[in-house]
Parts: C-alpha cells; sequence; structure tokens
C-alpha cells in the first residue's frame, strides 16, 4: 500500500509473513490507525488466528456488518474448518458481485482457497492481475504447484522491480531457487540464514533452512533443525512432513511424524500419497494371495 507517511503495520505484516502469529496478533494494538489501515490490521490479525487453528474465534468474531476483506477471511477460516461447499459456493457469489469482486483481500483469499483445492486455474484467475505484494507471491506459490518455475521466476522479477528488500520478494526468491534446485539451493539458505538472524526463530524459517539442507544432503543438520520447529508447534504440517522424509534419508522410522501428520493433517499430500501407497500395496498382495 503507497503511502507518504510511515507504514504503521510494517512490523504487524513482517510478523505474518515469516510465521511469527502470536507475535504479530501481540502487536496488533496499534493507536491512531486510518480505517483502512485499521481493516488491513484486522484482516493480519484473523489470519494469524487462522494459521494458529482457531477457525471458530474468527468465525465467531467476524459478523455480517464487517468490511470485504474481514469477511473473506471469514470464508477462508469456514472453509478450513470443513465447511468447504458452503465458503466456496459464497466465494463464488462474491467473485462474480461487481461491487466487490475485485476487493484484493478476497482475489488473495480465492487464490488461498482454490489452490488447497489444487484447482491452479481457478486460482490464477483471480490473483494473476497482481495488485499487492501478497497477490505476486500467492502467484509465485501457484506457479510452483503447478512445476512451472518458469512462471514463477516472471513473477519474481515482477517483485524484484517492485521491492526487492521486501520480506515477500526474499520468500518469493527463495521459494524459486529451492525450485530450480543446482547451485540456487545455497543462495535460498543464505536467505533464510538471513531471516534467522535478524528475526525470532518460527517454524516457516526453521523448515526454509531444514530443505536447503535436505537439498544439499545434511540431513543431521536438517533433523536438528525440523525438531526446534516441531518444539515451537507440535502440529505444524510442513514440520512433521519434513521430519518424514528427513528420517527416511536418516534411515530412522518416520512411523510417529506420519501418525502425527495423519492425525492433525490428514487431508495432507504427503498422507494422502502414503494412504494411496498403502493401499496400492494391500491390492498387491491380495492378489498374490
Amino acid at each position: 500500500m503507497a503511502s507518504s507517511g510511515p507504514d504503521h503495520l510494517f512490523n504487524l505484516r513482517n510478523s505474518f509473513y515469516l510465521g511469527a502469529y502470536q507475535d504479530a496478533i501481540n502487536k496488533s494494538d496499534i493507536p491512531n490507525l486510518s480505517g483502512d489501515d485499521a481493516v488491513e490490521r484486522d484482516s493480519i490479525v484473523y489470519r494469524s488466528y487462522i494459521a494458529l487453528g482457531s477457525y471458530q474465534l474468527v468465525i465467531n468474531e467476524i459478523d455480517s456488518s464487517a468490511p470485504t476483506a474481514l469477511q473473506a477471511v471469514k470464508l477462508l477460516a469456514l472453509y478450513l474448518a470443513g465447511d468447504k461447499e458452503s465458503a466456496i459456493a459464497s466465494l463464488q457469489e462474491w467473485l462474480n458481485d461487481a461491487a466487490i469482486g475485485n476487493n484484493h483481500v478476497l482475489r488473495l483469499i480465492a487464490g488461498i482457497i482454490y489452490m488447497h483445492e489444487q484447482n491452479y486455474v481457478e486460482a490464477l484467475k483471480h490473483t494473476n492481475s497482481g495488485g499487492t505484494m501478497e497477490l505476486h507471491a500467492l502467484n509465485v506459490q501457484i506457479y510452483l504447484k503447478m512445476h512451472r518455475s518458469d512462471y514463477a521466476e516472471k513473477q519474481l522479477k515482477i517483485m524484484l522491480q517492485i521491492d526487492e528488500d521486501h520480506t515477500l520478494t526474499q520468500l518469493a526468491n527463495a521459494w524459486v531457487n529451492l525450485a530450480v534446485g543446482g547451485s540456487k539451493i545455497q543462495e535460498a539458505y543464505l536467505i533464510y540464514q538471513d531471516f534467522s538472524e535478524k528475526n525470532q526463530m518460527t517454524p516457516l524459517i526453521l523448515n526454509g533452512k531444514a530443505v536447503c539442507c535436505l537439498h544439499m544432503g545434511r540431513f543431521d543438520e536438517a533433523e536438528s533443525l525440523l525438531l526446534d520447529a516441531l518444539n515451537k508447534d507440535a502440529k505444524d504440517a510442513e514440520t512433521l512432513a519434513n521430519l518424514v522424509v528427513c528420517s527416511l534419508h536418516l534411515g530412522k522410522s518416520a512411523a510417529r511424524y506420519l501418525n502425527q501428520l495423519k492425525l492433525s493433517h490428514p487431508d495432507h499430500m504427503l498422507v494422502q500419497r502414503a494412504s494411496s501407497a498403502e493401499d496400492s500395496f494391500e491390492r498387491a498382495v491380495q492378489s498374490i494371495a
């Protein structure tokens, strides 16, 4: 958001982007905000609660009189709480409403929900025109999910032109470097290392460093980082998934981490792949018997 004055939400946004969700909530009591800034502040706070799994709090607190941006955030909470069909139906209705359909938070939430649905074409329909750094960063994530690192790099170039030092630009740079691989892995590691030196350690930062270590074959270091992340959030999906992969590389049992992931995040891609492999194995055994 362009502004000639100080950016009162800088620290709040930065905490949220780097996965320090409780810190973002704690920093949210900011005086003398404009109406637009207050709405943005509230949307970040509620998205932080969603990231912490407090879906019902968000659903309960945002009523029908709230601004469009907050209504959109409530849809994300409803979707993640399990009310997917209703959330998507409302989302589609609002996106088709000429009065609110171009709201950047609504388009962002649409991109997030459709990315969860693995409907990447529909997600891009609402995010591709950009308009905010978060939308550009989400475009990078969507293209990487589609295994189109070439398009992700184009989005990254746009972000670098807008603000190369922006936290989201640096994160997107690390994501693209990891996708490209090779010598770029070390560059991604250095980005996460820089974050870890300047900010409080979060599961997001620790997982970023750990994934780089996994790519570089430094499995013991990766395990140490992931166990640190697990101490900060025992139910974090990416931490558990990465620990499964890391344990297998170290020749250790991954069963407990996989079981935790199944209980906490039954829809996670790794859980679905493991279940599919187990089903295929069972069918093969039965065909032999």
